[in-house]
């Protein structure tokens, strides 16, 4: 009897790793430029959704971490993303942004960038998973600047069942570029003001001070041109699918206040605050900057369960 109890409570130890199984697999999708590459996660579940994960801005890799020259800061929270709705049942596909990490070779120049090429690569991952005939249904998530990436790839696009916005911005990117000036002189916010103005309306600018050099180089502004096009809240309206906006109360990169514009631009939409989440969806009691960036460099710290709870109640029901 005891050997019978001893093989029972076995059993049972194994069947989470059971259910959990899960295979993950190396793709690519070519583009004009150079191949992309991401990784496709699959549980071990007949025909299970997937979610496209979009990576926010900067050099960001398929994991979420920040990969610039000698420059890399960990935090897996995509990675760990990926992983969590795999033990939900949830297949997922993340890639390198084009330029970043094993996307290298994809990488245009800066002068050459746009921001509609990151949303022709998005698109382009949507095509190839629907392609594919191991999936039910596909899903489409994008965290921070990826939630505008993901929703102009998903506008009109028959292939996608629905759209998390994840911590993502509810204005323009003129808009937050001149908020992030509130704490500079006078003179500084009226110029920035004036070079975002003639941007918007599709004319460089000649004559940047040193100062604001890094922000509108003159290789850099055919970019600003692209992204400054559009309007998240605007493009969110326009979707016809189900959308659920998630945002972390303790996000120090994307307020609370985006997550609500987003919600007032689609008043149908799924809406959620996860208590305790920052930028990197990792649990994060402050808002204090030191223990902010302790966080964002823990490649061990696991995201939010109640994040993924929310996505598997939205992807099953």
């Amino acid at each position: 009897m005891k050997r019978l109890i001893l093989n029972f409570l076995w059993l049972l130890g194994l069947c989470p790793l059971v259910a959990w199984a899960k295979t993950e697999q190396a793709v690519s999708l070519e583009t004009p430029t150079g191949t992309i590459n991401g990784k496709l996660l699959i549980p071990d579940v007949e025909r299970p959704p997937v979610v496209l994960l979009i990576a926010g801005s900067g050099p960001t890799d398929m994991d979420g971490n920040t990969v610039s020259g000698a420059v890399s800061i960990k935090n897996n929270s995509l990675k760990f993303l990926a992983e969590g709705l795999a033990r939900q049942g949830i297949a997922t596909l993340r890639y390198d942004k084009r330029g970043i990490a094993s996307s290298a070779s994809a990488g245009k120049s800066e002068q050459d960038l746009r921001f509609d090429d990151y949303v022709v690569d998005a698109s382009g991952w949507i095509d190839w998973l629907n392609r594919e005939n191991r999936f039910s249904s596909i899903y489409v998530l994008g965290h921070s600047e990826g939630s505008l990436i993901g929703m102009i790839a998903c506008t009109d696009n028959r292939a996608v069942k629905g759209f998390v916005s994840l911590a993502g911005a509810g204005r323009p990117a003129y808009a937050l570029i001149e908020e992030q000036m509130a704490g500079q002189p006078a003179e500084v916010r009226v110029l920035v003001k004036s070079f975002n103005d003639s941007l918007r309306a599709g004319r460089t600018i000649s004559n940047v001070p040193m100062g604001l050099m890094a922000l509108f180089r003159p290789s850099v502004q055919p970019y600003l041109i692209s992204w400054y096009r559009y309007d998240p809240c605007e493009i969110l309206s326009g979707l016809k699918l189900p959308v659920l906006i998630v945002q972390g109360d303790r996000d120090i990169q994307v307020p609370v206040a985006d997550a609500e514009r987003l919600k007032q631009a689609l008043p149908a939409a799924r809406f959620l605050i996860v208590e305790n989440m920052n930028h990197v969806l990792k649990p994060c009691e402050s808002t204090d900057l030191a223990t902010q960036q302790a966080i964002y460099a823990n490649p061990d710290l696991p995201v939010s369960e109640e994040l993924i709870t929310a996505i598997e109640k939205f992807i099953k029901q």
